[in-house]
């Protein structure tokens, strides 16, 4: 395997350096999404939306209760305290 230039290396890290704000960029964009789809794309929709609050550490009791609910608007509230804790722990 060849080795990764200083570049390549930097891009790395930089991702996941920003990891966090990327996941609630992707939520924020599947929110609004959700608004829109029904049916199967809505339960398509709900599935990745699961991967990522996984991801940003989000109490699987919490994902199970949102996605019965079925509400973006729960889904959007959520988002907006994952968004206030991103900017508390970015200003520190």
């Amino acid at each position: 395997m060849a080795e990764r230039s200083k570049y390549q290396e930097n891009i790395i890290k930089n991702y996941y350096k920003n990891f966090d704000g990327i996941q609630l960029q992707r939520l924020g964009e599947q929110v609004t999404d959700l608004y829109l789809a029904e049916g199967k794309s809505r339960t398509a929709l709900w599935k990745k939306i699961t991967v990522v609050l996984e991801k940003l550490k989000v109490p699987k009791s919490r994902v199970q209760q949102l996605v019965k609910a079925d509400n973006p608007a729960l889904l959007a509230g959520l988002l907006q305290e994952l968004l206030a804790k991103e900017d508390v722990a970015q200003k520190k």
